[in-house]
């Protein structure tokens, strides 16, 4: 489904709109004078050649990828080396990775054109999202955001190409010192050969860097692609991980393992929800306070910085910061907002697809049900942490960010300095799931640093981390349906009620708003991206999927899995009920209606041989789900998991999932299972954990032991099946996040005859 059809109501013409834009007072002008070409932040050392922005190819024969995008654990530095290595033909121990700046040159383009109506200074509605104007303004903003699994479909064409060019340049470079033709040699694992003369790259790269490139770039017909092997789930791979060894040892540089010489440390304090503003505080406290460097207070926090972190937090807590505001949220107000959503959906739904005539085919639905959804915390395991140093005017900001450009912009704003004095060295986060969208942190660690005067650390403790980070929001999904002849549905509705999270995401990311401003300025608007996934892959002719905008006093935010969650989980509850009713066998009664989509038929079919499927029978504790990802049919995700629960220690155990996955060409085999597997336990954490509420305007609960998240004990054997496809690849990494709690939801079912109508499972007391 693409959730821009709904926000292009106007259809105008490129021509029309640049003709609109010069009458409009100069933005023809603006747009036609920006550049065209973008330099790369990769820069090429003494002994060195830069290739296409994208490689640094070494007299040493180490061969340097630019890695524009956030490494948070999926494994993207070691897929982009991939595709370069086996486009270039080199060996995969001359590889390394860089980190880069953002940047014009490695703009995001599928990202920008997918988040284009959260642009708001970019028309939404314009015909060419993914070409013209998408590229002008993603490269003007040096959009190489982290998000969505867009990094292969945005880079691996651009780093071929790149990496092409270098095996080309390098060929000819060799072919002239053996007075031979291009055409007669070949370049293999880090050798340019021919017959039995062979070169290393790095005695080639000096002449190499002295010829023109190629135009067009000499592409190989194969691109990076490692074939599942039948029966093989060991996960082993001819390309390891490149970070595994220093994460492994401990020498890897995360966030908050930044050491400046005479950096100092700062905890901070945000306000509870609905008191945003600092009230008061008692600096007497702390007066004489051993190792306390300064207190630093803005209109919506407080931190105190000192030579340790752990005595800055314990400063703070002396001091007793007090906030104020309109009224600290409760749980019941929270849970009161949502049901007034409910109660006035008919009024405020706004329809988002329509396939068929919804309308007139449902007439009294013949089975309407309700699920809930708690608001939930990223959690992931380094909070946010920022280093900054300000000097003469410029800002050095070390970070982990899925929106660099963004944090560097709202950083160098909130200290009234251009964005072109700021210095970003971007890091790797210690887990995200979406948390480092957020650039909060960004800017307190650079107003910091502009009083103190040296460098300085930000490391939000967990309190802070669950307190100021949007979450998940809370969400109703109704979905109601009517039955043909064979049980089946004929129409079905899906009926979405959620603030909109989205576009209070994109009102702090691109407007910079606080927010409480964010969210006041997504209030009331519908929000398509909270309905992705409700269109499901059965051939179900007639569907109308709505979104309710929720207003709540809660700020939210995106979290991995996006609306699939809650979207896949009441469709594959709501189908299994209706397969329940007609008396069918829940696989046999997807599969009938899987007749125009043989992929996620056979990811069906594979999944429930895989897992012994007995036909969900009574007692069984076996469910199954399935999930199809992505807009159409080239770039989608499809997903079965079956789930096999039994008796625990006081409550229902997951002791295996069983699952096959259709992701197109698989780039590296090994990291896509640690992407679905590691889906899925984030899965069973969303599913079986505990619920986020709130009290006084705090989050309960504020540490990881009250979330319920699941431990080695608690985690099921997990088997994988992944299907061989020439489809463009698919991003595996939140597939399973999506598929896991309603498999498990209907095994639920067939074990206890419960049926599970909220997420978390356990917070009806199942």
């Amino acid at each position: 489904m693409d959730i821009r059809e709904k926000l292009k109501d106007i259809e105008v013409s490129r021509r029309k709109l640049l003709i609109g834009a010069a009458a409009g007072g100069g933005l023809l002008v603006a747009w036609t004078l920006w550049p065209r070409s973008y330099p790369s932040p990769l820069r090429a050392g003494e002994d060195e050649a830069l290739f296409g922005g994208w490689l640094v190819v070494g007299r040493d024969g180490v061969v340097t990828v630019a890695i524009p995008q956030l490494e948070m654990g999926q494994g993207i530095g070691t897929v982009l080396a991939q595709v370069a290595a086996t486009e270039l033909g080199a060996d995969w121990r001359q590889m390394g990775i860089e980190p880069t700046a953002p940047a014009g040159h490695f703009a995001n383009l599928p990202l920008a054109a997918r988040w284009s109506p959260l642009w708001s200074s970019m028309p939404s509605w314009t015909e060419d999202q993914d070409d013209w104007l998408v590229e002008r303004f993603a490269r003007r903003n040096d959009f190489n955001a982290t998000a969505c699994g867009t990094s292969l479909a945005a880079f691996e064409m651009p780093l071929r190409q790149a990496a092409a060019t270098a095996r080309d340049m390098l060929t000819r470079a060799a072919a002239e010192r053996w007075d031979v033709e291009p055409e007669e040699c070949e370049v293999v694992e880090g050798f340019v050969i021919n017959g039995e003369t062979r070169l290393p790259f790095g005695e080639l790269v000096a002449e190499a860097a002295e010829l023109d490139p190629p135009d067009p770039a000499p592409i190989r017909p194969v691109a990076a692609f490692e074939e599942p092997i039948p029966g093989e789930a060991d996960g082993s791979t001819l390309y390891p991980r490149l970070d595994l060894p220093s994460k492994v040892d401990g020498t890897h540089v995360f966030a908050a393992d930044v050491r400046l010489p005479g950096m100092v440390y700062a905890s901070i304090r945000h306000g509870p929800v609905g008191l945003p503003e600092l009230l008061r505080f008692d600096e007497s406290k702390v007066a004489g306070m051993r190792g306390l460097r300064t207190v630093v207070r803005s209109k919506r926090w407080i931190a105190a910085v000192a030579d340790s972190w752990w005595i800055a937090d314990q400063a703070l807590a002396r001091m007793r910061p007090q906030f104020t505001g309109p009224g600290t949220l409760e749980q019941i107000v929270l849970d009161t907002e949502m049901e007034r959503a409910i109660e006035s959906s008919d009024d405020l739904a706004e329809r988002i697809v329509t396939i068929g005539d919804p309308d007139g085919m449902m007439g009294k639905p013949d089975l309407v049900r309700r699920y809930g959804f708690a608001a939930a915390a990223h959690a992931p395991l380094e909070t946010a942490s920022a280093t900054a140093r300000y000097e003469d005017g410029r800002l050095e900001l070390w970070i982990a960010s899925q929106a660099p450009a963004a944090a560097r912009d709202a950083a160098a704003k909130a200290i009234g300095i251009s964005a072109s004095d700021v210095i970003l060295y971007p890091l790797s986060a210690g887990g995200s799931f979406d948390a480092r969208l957020e650039k909060q942190h960004a800017i307190e660690v650079a107003q910091i640093a502009e009083q103190v005067g040296r460098p300085v650390q930000l490391t939000w403790s967990r309190a802070q981390d669950f307190q100021a980070v949007p979450p998940r929001p809370p969400v109703s999904v109704e979905v109601s349906a009517s039955r043909g002849a064979q049980g089946q549905p004929v129409a079905l509705r899906t009926r979405v009620i959620a603030p909109s999270a989205m576009l209070e995401t994109g009102a702090r990311m691109f407007d910079n708003l606080v927010p409480e401003a964010a969210k006041d300025k997504a209030s009331g608007e519908a929000d398509p991206f909270m309905v992705e996934g409700a269109v499901p892959a059965y051939g179900i002719g007639n569907v109308a999927v709505e979104h309710v905008p929720a207003t709540i006093t809660l700020p939210v935010g995106r979290m991995r899995g996006g609306a699939h969650v809650w979207t896949a989980f009441a469709t594959e509850s709501f189908i299994d009920e209706m397969a329940a009713d007609a008396g069918r066998d829940p696989f046999l009664y997807r599969m009938a209606m899987l007749g125009g989509s043989p992929r996620m038929a056979e990811t069906l079919r594979r999944a429930t041989r895989l897992g012994d499927w007995d036909g969900g029978r009574e007692g069984s504790g076996q469910g199954v789900a399935m999930l199809k990802m992505g807009d159409d049919l080239a770039t989608a995700g499809y997903i079965t998991c079956v789930a096999q629960v039994g008796a625990g220690e006081g409550r229902v155990r997951v002791s295996r999932l069983s699952v096959a996955v259709d992701i197109g060409r698989i780039v590296n085999l090994d990291i896509a299972r640690q992407q679905i597997e590691g889906g899925l336990l984030f899965g069973i954490a969303l599913a079986m954990g505990s619920p986020l509420a709130f009290a006084d305007g705090h989050p309960v609960p504020k540490r990881f032991e009250g979330l319920g998240l699941p431990r080695l004990a608690d985690c099921p054997e997990i088997v994988v099946d992944f299907i061989s496809s020439e489809a463009e690849p698919f991003d595996p990494g939140e597939l399973g996040v999506a598929v896991a709690a309603p498999a498990i939801a209907n095994a639920i079912h067939a074990s206890t005859g419960a049926r599970p109508q909220r997420l978390p499972l356990f917070s009806e007391g199942l």
